[in-house]
């Protein structure tokens, strides 16, 4: 398989100690609260993805979202590769009239190689020069997930705040620089002590404190639980954006794709409704993937299988959008 964005990914969620323990959920989908029929006007709802035959897709065309996640390589703007699928999925956002939140993440050329504070600015203000129409950025996705040997390394919380001012230094004027984007854990601990080194470095650095910040909650809604949220959110303060979310279909060795599994990640997808909705401070939520049921693929929390049909959870979506029955034909896998 060749070296992609995602293969990076996947290998990072699949060997990241964050999400220890994440597949040992309770059955405990009584506990569900419901969602409101219908998104309240205070939170907007999106998918985060990196292909752009997305925006092709009439099930996602009736959706009528209006924001979209991208994940891009810190140095996408000198690498040509990288830039083109850059430009490509960019071009076709915009085309839909969607608003771009652009997360900056590790090379997929020297991923386990972190750049300097003036190699990642220098890179990055050629990135948001290239993007004038490109407003909303994340100076580190999930920053505070860890080194994976051999396939990824990550930010300390002293570099990630380090990498937030240059990132708001190459986006002066005409951007919004959400402030950490971090990944929850069984144990928040660690998630939380992140938090406060990332909050103490931007105050010896003099640097305007984030008023929006980013959360991947993962381990706690496909618990069905919310209160590592809730902790996590009271840490950050301001704003969150649940800037990845969503009920994992697979993960690793573990397989849960046919009937029940379908159906439990739907009621997850459902779950992250509800508690988006009880939470005023969360004001954004992009679900993550658009696709998933690749054989290869080590995590999988897609709307979409395989072969582009819908699976439980995207109805799911599409009711809590639209406050109406959604005739598609389900995908079994």
């Amino acid at each position: 398989m060749q070296r992609t964005r995602i293969t990076s990914r996947l290998l990072a969620l699949a060997g990241a100690v964050l999400l220890a323990g994440l597949l040992a959920v309770p059955s405990a989908i009584g506990r569900q609260a419901s969602p409101r029929a219908r998104a309240a006007s205070s939170l907007l709802v999106g998918v985060g993805d990196e292909h752009a035959k997305l925006f092709k897709n009439p099930l996602w065309q009736q959706l009528h979202t209006k924001i979209v996640r991208y994940i891009a390589p810190y140095d996408a703007a000198v690498r040509g590769d990288e830039l083109g699928k850059a430009r490509e999925w960019i071009h076709a956002a915009e085309t839909q009239h969607q608003q771009v939140l652009v997360a900056f993440y590790h090379s997929e050329h020297t991923p386990t190689v972190l750049p300097s504070v003036a190699t990642y600015q220098r890179d990055v203000k050629k990135f948001v020069a290239l993007f004038p129409r490109v407003h909303q950025y994340q100076s580190y996705d999930e920053a505070n997930r860890g080194n994976v040997p051999g396939a990824f390394s990550s930010p300390s919380a002293t570099l990630a705040a380090q990498y937030y001012q240059a990132l708001l230094r190459s986006c002066t004027i005409r951007c919004t620089v959400i402030g950490l984007d971090v990944l929850d854990a069984n144990n928040i601990g660690p998630t939380l002590e992140y938090i406060s080194e990332f909050k103490r470095e931007i105050g010896r650095l003099r640097t305007i404190m984030p008023k929006i910040w980013g959360l991947h909650d993962y381990s706690d809604v496909n618990r069905y639980e919310s209160w590592r949220t809730r902790e996590i959110d009271r840490a950050l303060g301001g704003q969150v954006w649940l800037t990845e979310t969503g009920g994992i279909v697979q993960f690793g060795s573990f397989t849960n794709r046919n009937g029940s599994g379908l159906t439990r990640a739907a009621s997850v997808v459902k779950y992250v409704f509800a508690l988006a909705h009880s939470q005023p401070q969360i004001t954004r939520l992009y679900l993550y993937d658009w696709t998933g049921g690749n054989a290869s693929t080590r995590f999988d929390a897609g709307l979409m299988s395989a072969r582009e049909q819908p699976r439980p959870g995207y109805v799911v979506l599409c009711r809590a959008l639209h406050a109406a029955k959604c005739n598609v034909k389900l995908s079994r896998n």
